[in-house]
């Protein structure tokens, strides 16, 4: 049997602070994602709107992230 990795859960400010860095950098997704150790398609998941659509953009660096 191969086990699989999953990625980490996405918080909500780890959502806002994604919906920020899209709209405000030219980070492409896979980038984003590699900064929050996530995988690309839960990036791909808040852009659209699929999930977290009602949170508020945040600046990263309010959670302590550089960019």
């Amino acid at each position: 049997m191969i086990k699989t990795r999953r990625s980490p859960y996405v918080t909500a400010k780890m959502a806002s602070a994604i919906k920020w860095m899209l709209a405000r950098t030219t980070l492409a997704q896979h980038q984003i994602a590699a900064r929050f150790n996530i995988n690309q398609g839960r990036v791909s998941e808040i852009s659209t709107g699929k999930r977290f659509r009602n949170e508020p953009e945040i600046n990263p660096s309010d959670l302590g992230l550089t960019l």
